[in-house]
């Protein structure tokens, strides 16, 4: 009913010694309570002066306190672990999806990724927090009381012990009905933050179309499917819940009625019955609060288990084969990819057969029909996907590497994909990505050499004006400028790497974007992936993608006269227009 992952979890195994203890101590408090209230109680039914009744009356309330504030004290144990858990795990996630790279993102969903990272260890904090203390309680305290009853009288004791396990297979089998809502209730607010993200991103194109009303049918629908889930499991729940509580009820009933046999057998005193009765629904009372935060955190175990899925994936090893520092990329510098594979799956290529030789400062087109393999060269390209075991070789300035996500490698090249990520930031940090360090003057400098300088003038507090996730809106357009200014901030990553930078920028915005872009592509090696036929003039060489194989490459005055895939697909691409 819970994951075992929980107690692995760093600081774990200790703290639930702790509290372990603490739940000891709860039941014997528990026990104390139980035992002076009783004592007050058959006091009064026997007349007795009310001062007679204050001392057990003080115990008891010192009892009550003593509870109370070993549930604060547990809590306040379990806060700083849980805090530093979560964070912790947030932080391995976000390196997590760093090494793994925008072909995870892709293939998982931009929703699922951001629900995972951010709501969902979140749901796993909530998890932690509630679980783990209601785990040990009940794991504990009962047993204190069950043992304090078996002294007092064993037949109460001894149904208590066999009802006790009945109730949790009872519970467990609801467990998995909710279990298995749940799932698909998780499955389904992934869906939906998917649909959603991807209705955002493409508003501007659906309302071009005249589609957005009719897709808003469909946001309709994704999120009723929602509604209904998230309504099963609170089915269950109550269901659950219910049941608990009768069967619960009903072996309280049982209990009392034996003692009241042996009330009037005469073969148990009134306050022994009496501490027994006050004790039996304390013996409960875990597995009852257990179970009602269990319904409350079916999502946050859902999350744990994603998250922890997540960061068993399996990332590229041997990243310091070209050191750790940044490489010294010149003009006598080249890559080279000879006979590379990759697949998704272990199965089908998706891209095949790779020749590529890179020389120096050289600006390498990447061009093809959408679904070629352009976006995934580009991400093999940035160590974002690693090419099979011992097919085809990589060797940089001679080197031969496994795979380019190397950190030298990394450290080296400017990625600007097609929707650059802004951070919740101000301008001047968004632009300093790559170099915190960096000034002011130089932040502003970069920016003019990225034609962001009238821009900036317009905001009310130019550079430190904060922008992306929810501040002040910037269009496609200026985005890639920011990305733009990045690179020309830092002068020492002389590698590029374009994944179709202007495919959702109108022409004009594009036509003035390439005046900015141009002058960044000197003194770089460059691989510019594009579908934009006017960007390959301003290549040295050009490669022709289909089917994930280069079918053609040269420069383009050669492609032209060879008459082969590259006239083919531009005259494609000029009969589309």
């Amino acid at each position: 009913m819970f994951d075992p992952a929980l107690f692995k979890l760093p600081g774990m195994r200790k703290l639930a010694v702790w509290l372990s203890i603490l739940a000891v101590i709860e039941g014997l408090c528990i026990i104390a309570q139980a035992y002076y209230l009783s004592v007050a109680i058959v006091g009064l039914w026997h007349l007795h002066a009310l001062n007679t009744i204050v001392r057990p009356m003080l115990l008891f309330a010192l009892a009550w306190v003593g509870r109370q504030l070993l549930v604060v004290v547990k809590n306040r144990l379990m806060y700083p672990i849980v805090e530093k858990t979560s964070g912790d795990m947030r932080r391995q996630v976000m390196q997590k999806l760093y090494q793994l790279g925008p072909s995870y993102v892709a293939k998982t969903g931009t929703g699922n990724v951001v629900t995972t990272a951010l709501e969902g260890i979140d749901k796993v904090q909530t998890y932690l927090m509630f679980v783990v203390i209601k785990v040990i309680d009940m794991m504990v305290i009962p047993w204190v009381i069950l043992i304090y009853i078996a002294f007092l009288r064993w037949r109460e004791a001894l149904f208590l012990l066999a009802i006790f396990p009945l109730i949790i297979v009872f519970m467990i089998i609801l467990g998995y009905a909710a279990q298995a809502k749940a799932d698909r209730q998780y499955v389904g607010y992934q869906r939906m933050s998917n649909h959603f993200v991807d209705t955002l991103r493409g508003l501007p194109t659906l309302k071009q179309l005249g589609l957005s009303k009719r897709y808003a049918e469909n946001v309709y629908q994704v999120s009723e499917g929602y509604r209904k889930q998230t309504m099963a499991v609170i089915k269950i729940a109550m269901l659950s819940t219910f049941a608990l509580d009768f069967f619960t009820t009903l072996s309280i009933a049982v209990v009392a009625v034996f003692l009241g046999f042996g009330l009037v057998d005469g073969t148990i005193g009134l306050l022994p019955a009496l501490v027994i009765l006050v004790l039996s629904p304390d013996y409960f009372l875990p597995l009852r609060t257990f179970a009602n935060d269990y319904h409350a955190t079916l999502n946050g175990k859902n999350a744990f288990a994603d998250v922890q899925k997540m960061l068993a994936l399996p990332v590229p090893t041997e990243r310091l084969q070209l050191g750790e520092q940044p490489l010294n990329w010149r003009a006598d510098s080249d890559l080279q990819l000879t006979n590379v594979n990759f697949s998704y799956d272990g199965n089908q290529l998706a891209l095949k057969d790779l020749n590529i030789t890179a020389h120096g400062y050289q600006r390498i087109g990447i061009i093809g029909a959408s679904g070629s393999g352009k976006s995934t060269l580009i991400n093999l390209l940035g160590g974002f996907l690693s090419p099979a075991v011992d097919d085809g070789t990589i060797a940089v300035n001679g080197q031969t590497v496994s795979h380019l996500s190397q950190q030298a490698w990394q450290q080296s090249y400017f990625y600007i994909p097609q929707n650059p990520y802004l951070f919740h930031a101000t301008l001047a940090e968004n632009i300093a990505f790559y170099q915190p360090e960096a000034g002011l003057s130089a932040i502003g400098q970069a920016a003019e050499k990225a034609g962001l300088t009238a821009w900036i003038q317009t905001l009310p507090d130019g550079l430190n004006t904060k922008i992306g996730e929810g501040s002040r809106g910037v269009s496609g357009g200026q985005a890639q400028r920011i990305a733009l200014a990045r690179a020309f901030l830092d002068d020492s990553r002389k590698i590029l790497l374009f994944d179709e930078p202007t495919a959702h920028l109108d022409i004009e915005t594009e036509a003035e974007l390439k005046q900015t872009i141009l002058p960044v592509l000197d003194d770089h090696l460059v691989f510019f992936a594009t579908h934009r036929l006017h960007w390959i003039n301003q290549m040295d060489y050009v490669l022709v993608m289909d089917h994930g194989q280069i079918v053609e490459q040269g420069t383009p005055a050669e492609l032209a006269a060879h008459n082969g895939a590259y006239v083919r697909l531009r005259d494609e691409m000029v009969g589309a227009i």
